[in-house]
């Protein structure tokens, strides 16, 4: 049993995402003699034993999928182009100042490694019995986040959704009878360049046809995407996930409404090429129901003057205070130092789940109505906190919006991100050497 066999779900994602270091050094030293540059991306490069390495990488993933992994000559190609606009995205992100430091990155790989319910040790023993040099584990994690904070930085952070937008996307749904729906849409995509002549467009779409002939006549789609799409979830059978009607790609949203399950679209024509879109599944959202708790606490924050002992041992006294009958609401206005609810006697209204730190809400979820917890820390301070009631509650508009906001968001920051990726892509020097030998 290989290293990616005995990890969680997520963690095999997680892993096969940063495309760590091949399945083993040995078998790369093996297959390549002598190494040499396939890619050259500004002043940098990529070298084939990077590419193999990657490409294994991959076909474990295919494997671990039960999937047949496309011609080499397609997963090759696929695997480079990932290569280059990572590299693209390093060189940005080295150019921003994005540092990713020793403690974050210890702090990923311990998470990864807790997941597995292993030590740290183990874990690194796990990838190297098996040929996975962790060093370069490490190394491929940190580009990951670097990555990572990049897009969070120059898209994700940077996109907007108002309330405006939120009640036009609900309206619209409703408008649309799509409150209540979700559809699972697998993509494939055979590209043409923009300045394609007529007669390379149609060469393109005739591609298209033959690979539609196939599926009609009973190729696995999921095969099929991996083998010829140059979509960027090729990799991934050309799954794009759950999604409501209005997040959809506005260019397949009219064909999705006259589709069932397992239906397979006619060829759909755009700027960037030719697409076939299969409908997976559908299905229906459900109401949401949340219990809900109201508590109320009492907060000592620390600093300089006051260390965690001097704020503990202040909330034993006032527990003991409240022992002997003085007033939870009257000894938080007094002293609590969070300021807003201290007004309140320390009331914090009803909460959901997830609205409060998870070492607050753990402590309020282990006690019963009106029972005072021990002095606790998280990371605002030392509190006493007392639960005062809990009800259950229907979260249904309010999750809505929630989604339908993070809908949103989501749809701004993919197009922002595809338009920023293609951006630098035009931008940068890439010269191919696949095939200079």
């Amino acid at each position: 049993m290989n290293v990616i066999s005995r990890l969680s779900a997520a963690s095999r994602f997680f892993i096969v995402l940063v495309l760590f270091n091949g399945l083993s050094q040995q078998t790369a030293r093996a297959d390549i003699p002598l190494d040499r540059i396939v890619a050259i991306v500004n002043d940098d490069v990529v070298m084939m034993s990077e590419l193999q390495n990657k490409i294994r990488t991959i076909q474990a993933q295919m494997q671990q999928a039960n999937r047949q992994p496309p011609p080499p000559s397609a997963l090759e190609k696929q695997v480079l182009d990932r290569i280059i606009l990572n590299k693209l995205q390093l060189q940005t992100a080295e150019r921003a100042g994005i540092q990713v430091s020793e403690d974050v990155l210890n702090r990923a790989i311990s998470n990864i490694a807790a997941e597995n319910q292993v030590t740290l040790e183990e874990f690194r023993n796990i990838l190297e019995s098996d040929g996975y040099s962790f060093e370069q584990f490490r190394e491929d994690i940190r580009n990951q986040i670097a990555i990572t904070q990049l897009r969070q930085r120059q898209i994700d952070n940077r996109v907007t959704v108002t309330e405006r937008e939120i009640d036009n996307f609900l309206a619209t749904q409703e408008h649309q009878g799509e409150t209540e729906t979700q559809y699972h849409i697998a993509h494939i995509l055979i590209t043409s360049p923009e300045d394609a002549s007529d007669e390379d467009r149609e060469a393109t779409r005739l591609i298209a046809a033959k690979v539609l002939e196939d599926l009609k006549s009973g190729h696995d789609f999921a095969d099929m995407a991996a083998t010829v799409s140059d979509g960027q979830q090729a990799s991934d059978g050309g799954s794009l996930g759950w999604r409501k009607k209005n997040q959809i790609p506005t260019l397949f949203a009219d064909y999705v409404n006259d589709m069932q399950p397992g239906d397979i679209s006619e060829i759909i024509e755009s700027p960037s090429g030719f697409h076939i879109i299969k409908l997976q599944e559908v299905r229906s959202t459900e109401q949401s129901i949340v219990t809900q708790t109201r508590a109320r606490h009492i907060l000592i924050r620390t600093d300089e003057l006051t260390s965690d002992d001097d704020a503990r041992e202040k909330l034993e006294q006032l527990l003991f205070r409240i022992d002997q009958g003085e007033n939870f609401d009257q000894l938080a206005k007094a002293y609590s130092e969070d300021t807003l609810s201290a007004l309140e006697g320390g009331d914090l209204g009803w909460n959901n789940p997830g609205a409060l730190v998870p070492e607050f809400e753990e402590v309020t979820n282990a006690l019963e109505i009106n029972q005072i917890s021990e002095p606790f820390k998280t990371p605002f301070g030392w509190h006493i906190v007392e639960v005062t009631g809990r009800r259950e509650h229907d979260n249904t508009e309010n999750a809505r919006r929630t989604q339908a906001r993070d809908i949103i968001k989501k749809r701004k920051s993919e197009e922002a991100h595809e338009n920023w990726l293609r951006t630098m892509r035009q931008e940068a020097y890439v010269q191919y050497r696949l095939d200079d030998f």
